[in-house]
């Protein structure tokens, strides 16, 4: 019990926009990282995707990073050809969540997003669903 007093404590110490102003920055670093390093190039510093390694399936997520690059170029056709699903209802989810939390944050408050059961069961499914229709053959 002492141990959560003391990450409790050190919680409150800590200023509500600290978590997503690190987070944006990070975001922002990684951007610029992969703005210069093209994932359509074999070669590249990029992690691969380890459910496409171990599997050779494409996970949901799979073509992020190319249409990441994608966007960072304007190139809104390359990036829905890398990952439509995840262009179209992940990357607005994304953004709204964590606006939602740099916004809280730097109001002085913590954000922390609830979600239903149905709203997770609904992501569950999006992602299910897609997981085999882009490993389904032809």
């Amino acid at each position: 019990m002492d141990r959560v007093r003391r990450t409790e404590a050190v919680a409150r110490r800590v200023h509500p926009a600290a978590p997503p102003l690190a987070a944006w920055g990070a975001g922002l670093l990684g951007a610029l990282y992969l703005w210069r390093t093209d994932p359509h190039q074999g070669g590249a510093l990029l992690p691969r995707c380890p459910v496409n390694w171990a599997t050779g399936l494409d996970c949901p997520a799979c073509g992020a990073t190319r249409m990441s690059y994608d966007l960072l170029h304007l190139d809104p056709a390359g990036a829905f050809a890398a990952n439509p699903v995840l262009l179209l209802l992940g990357v607005p989810l994304a953004l709204f969540l964590s606006g939602r939390w740099l916004a809280a944050g730097l109001r002085g408050e913590r954000y922390r997003p609830r979600f239903t059961p149905a709203a997770t069961a609904a992501v569950l499914a999006v992602a299910a669903v897609w997981a085999v229709a882009r490993n389904l053959p032809g």
